[in-house]
């Protein structure tokens, strides 16, 4: 009676799973900018490559744009590993979020870039940090892929608020990894991304690697929406969303990285709009302030191969529309240069803060300053 019963619930949760799924209405036309990258372009991205031409790079006007050498002042003896995310909260203080050899470190320094506090040291939820999200109200959000857990931290005791997702134990199995995916369960994330909030503390999270969807949750992590959840290059569906962000009006803009394409959804992820014209990106944000604008890194993939670091590297900023207003930076491992972008932070217009994850640092970009020599925060 009992395994019946839990049957049941099963499918049950499956229905509803599919029919909250979005999609662009039946029959219409979703706007697109851009188109794909033909075959003039050199080297020709595959289907599902982690890299893409920014077709908008060749007329996007240059940026000028500098960088802080020293605004993290890290205290001897403490290193960065991968670092997957970066984010700044009101008063300006600053997150990082780490892969490190024996686990992966949330690390919390104030506006100034004095090093403050490790927050959750030793968490069940932390073995492979992907990205860190700090909300309206001020409570950091932590995304684990390797724990597939979207944990909300409080500020001020820094213990979790909030749960998203279950840790797979090693007794159930090797988890699914392999396509085809079973279908994705509302509740359980398979590798997830990236996480926002919208103005009425609605959650969505970019659940990326393997279950190739944006979720929607209320304030209170109840499930209230997904897209197709299939991998695939039709409008709707994704792969790999490895960023998501959000606008003052509540639309949702996912980073679809191996479709190198940005969608663009209501907030209920019904699909309105798609960018292609800025190469693949990696890390997406929206600034505040009462024009709002869009960055999307088109980020040189970690495989640092010398002819995609050609074509790859730069960030775009945007009107919400997908309009290219300008761009800036370009790839390489030199102080001031663009060593795959992993997460970026945006809540000061003019000063982007910046995740690497190949070179094992974070960089803060100041944009309109007179050009200089380019510098890279002292990691070491």
């Amino acid at each position: 009676m009992g395994r019946c019963l839990s049957c049941f619930v099963g499918l049950m949760l499956l229905v509803v799973t599919i029919g909250a799924q979005q999609s662009a209405p039946a029959g219409s036309q979703v706007p697109v900018q851009g188109a794909r990258p033909n075959s003039v372009l050199k080297p020709v991205p595959a289907e599902g490559a982690n890299f893409r031409h920014a077709l908008a790079s060749a007329t996007a006007p240059q940026i000028p744009w500098k960088s802080d050498p020293n605004f993290l002042k890290i205290p001897a003896g403490m290193y960065f590993g991968e670092t997957m995310g970066i984010a700044r909260n009101s008063r300006g203080q600053m997150y990082i979020f780490t892969r490190l050899g024996d686990a992966s470190r949330l690390y919390q320094f104030d506006q100034n870039g004095n090093f403050m506090r490790e927050i959750g040291r030793n968490s069940y939820a932390f073995t492979m940090a992907h990205g860190v999200y700090v909300d309206a109200q001020d409570y950091v959000w932590t995304v684990d892929e390797g724990t597939n857990t979207v944990i909300k931290w409080n500020p001020n005791t820094a213990r979790p608020e909030m749960i998203l997702g279950r840790r797979h134990e090693s007794l159930e199995g090797l988890g699914p990894a392999v396509a085809p995916m079973p279908p994705p369960h509302p509740y359980a994330f398979n590798r997830p991304n990236d996480v926002v909030t919208d103005a009425q503390g609605n959650i969505f999270v970019a659940d990326g690697y393997n279950n190739s969807r944006a979720i929607k949750y209320d304030k209170n992590g109840r499930f209230l929406a997904s897209t197709i959840g299939t991998r695939g290059r039709e409008p709707g569906e994704m792969h790999l969303p490895h960023s998501i962000t959000a606008d003052r009006e509540g639309n949702i803009y996912v980073g679809d990285r191996n479709n190198g394409r940005i969608q663009v959804f209501s907030n209920d992820l019904t699909l309105r709009a798609m960018y292609e014209h800025v190469g693949s990106p990696w890390s997406v944000c929206i600034t505040p302030g009462p024009h709002q604008y869009l960055y999307s890194s088109n980020s040189n993939p970690d495989q640092n191969l010398s002819t995609v670091n050609a074509v790859t590297g730069e960030i775009f900023k945007m009107e919400l529309d997908g309009t290219v207003v300008g761009k800036f930076g370009k790839s390489g491992k030199a102080l001031g240069e663009l060593s795959t972008v992993h997460d970026m932070d945006c809540r000061n217009e003019n000063e982007i803060l910046i995740g690497e994850i190949v070179a094992w640092r974070a960089q803060k970009f100041i944009l309109g300053a007179a050009a200089g020599p380019a510098r890279t925060s002292n990691t070491r």
